[in-house]
């Protein structure tokens, strides 16, 4: 019997809409996961990633690009890595096929190409694991009987605990609504919400090119702005997983905004504010506020030390993936006058 029940936030499910303008002495990282099944639900699917680099002067003069990477993937019901072609050649990416999602991967990418840390291909190489866990969420909203689906015993349980979901994340803590019995069933309709474009149609270099995507289709998408005021770097990140609507547009299941303060010298993380702005359970908010947990830590180390600060029912699987991102600041700031 549950003996407590976590506490509950008010949702507004709304996107916080197109990325803010460009500051000028800026970097920007956008990168994007796009999942599609061309052969079903139940078959292997194909992911498609791309990442850049935008470095705006200070100057205000025309931006440029760093880095760009990119790779297509064929992955398992099972999540394992069938076939991996980035688009810059790297031998070593042949080291990850048939690696499985979740820790098993992030070793292997941090063995095979740990030299990379840092850099776009890393990045969504790393985002894979997180990528991949939700991306079927979006026949939730093709698929009439996705319950039923969900539960069937023929499929791969991939998420949770081989399907068990207790206590997996904040969202799923003991006595959280997310566990009650017909919670899948209102899924489809209640836990989502309605989203635009990310990209500025005023500014070209607000996001890299995103194709158009038809029928059931997800995406990962992220932004993430550094920029140098006096000791401190400033951080604007955003992220969000949307999916096709059968009716049109898109639908959002996760999205959120962080802003951090990190002293430029010693790279230590000073000030954290996670802003819940779509996610699927009353409960699940509470993990922004546990986040500041992570206050006082180095961020170059967080691709370990969030999983280590944030496990289980202190954390939320998507903004620690967010957090996890931060890693890269001080590679990214190594760019910065």
């Amino acid at each position: 019997m549950m003996t407590h029940r976590p506490q509950q936030f008010p949702l507004a499910r709304q996107s916080a809409g197109v990325a803010p303008p460009r500051r000028p002495g800026s970097i920007r990282r956008t990168t994007s996961i796009d999942s599609h099944w061309p052969d079903g639900a139940s078959a292997a699917w194909t992911m498609a990633a791309r990442a850049r680099d935008l470095c705006t002067p200070e100057d205000g003069g025309d931006p440029h690009i760093l880095s760009e990477a990119g790779y297509e993937m064929r992955i398992s019901p099972a999540r394992e890595i069938l076939a991996l072609k980035t688009n810059a050649h790297q031998e070593r990416t042949g080291e990850l096929v048939g690696v499985r999602a979740g820790g098993d991967s992030r070793r292997m990418i941090a063995s095979a190409l740990g030299d990379l840390v840092g850099t776009p291909l890393y990045q969504i190489l790393d985002d894979f694991a997180g990528a991949s866990l939700v991306a079927r969420w979006i026949w939730s909203q093709w698929m009439p009987d996705w319950a039923a689906f969900s539960k069937d015993k023929t499929q791969p349980q991939t998420h949770g605990r081989k399907g068990n979901m207790l206590n997996i994340c904040t969202g799923f803590a003991e006595g959280s609504s997310a566990l009650l019995p017909d919670r899948l069933q209102d899924a489809a309709t209640e836990d989502t919400a309605r989203v635009g474009p990310l990209d500025d149609p005023s500014d070209s270099w607000s996001w890299h090119a995103m194709p158009d995507q038809h029928g059931p289709a997800m995406r990962r998408a992220r932004r993430l702005d550094i920029w140098r005021e006096d000791r401190l770097i400033l951080v604007d990140a955003a992220f969000q997983d949307s999916g096709t609507a059968p009716d049109g547009g898109r639908r959002a299941v996760h999205e959120y905004r962080v802003y951090a303060e990190i002293d430029a010298e010693s790279g230590i993380l000073e000030s954290l504010q996670a802003l819940p702005l779509i996610l699927p359970f009353p409960e699940c908010p509470g993990a922004a506020v546990k986040a500041a947990r992570m206050v006082g830590h180095q961020i170059g180390d967080f691709r370990n030390t969030v999983l280590d600060t944030l496990p289980s029912t202190l954390g939320c699987t998507h903004l620690n993936d967010v957090l996890r991102g931060l890693a890269d600041v001080p590679v990214l700031a190594a760019n910065l006058a």
